[in-house]
């Protein structure tokens, strides 16, 4: 780990985060998530052209719980980074909405929860009902 990444590392569990310690935070773990899960797609999806077989096991691990599950959370790293990088953009074409950061986070919580919950319960309950439980 070069030392840069591990005083920011460092630097990040210190600081105690304000609002936007934790926004910055959040923003580059659900892009990493997504970047993560697009590297992967990207990967297994060019299989169905150089090894077929191999492709059709990935999708019946992919219909697994387990994946299920990450799928779920994969929702909430898009959802979140979306509603955060409309915060970003705003205040990058609006300056004078830098004072108002706590009041946009809190905006973008509220657009990610009325966002991510239906979700969540519709992914969910498919899980559910592959496990044989009916909701």
């Amino acid at each position: 780990m070069s030392n840069n990444l591990g005083l920011t590392l460092e630097q990040s569990i210190k600081y105690q985060g304000h609002l936007g310690q934790w926004a910055w935070i959040f923003h580059r773990v659900s892009g990493l998530g997504v970047l993560l899960f697009l590297t992967i797609h990207i990967a297994d999806t060019s299989m169905v052209y150089f090894y077929p077989p191999l492709y059709e096991e990935a999708l019946k691990l992919y219909k697994s719980v387990p994946f299920g599950i990450g799928e779920i959370f994969l929702m909430a790293a898009v959802l979140y980074h979306a509603a955060n990088g409309i915060r970003v953009a705003l205040v990058d074409f609006f300056p004078q909405l830098t004072n108002k950061q706590r009041e946009m986070w809190m905006v973008v919580w509220a657009i990610f929860l009325i966002t991510f919950i239906p979700s969540a319960y519709i992914m969910g309950r498919g899980i559910l009902h592959s496990i044989g439980i009916d909701i």
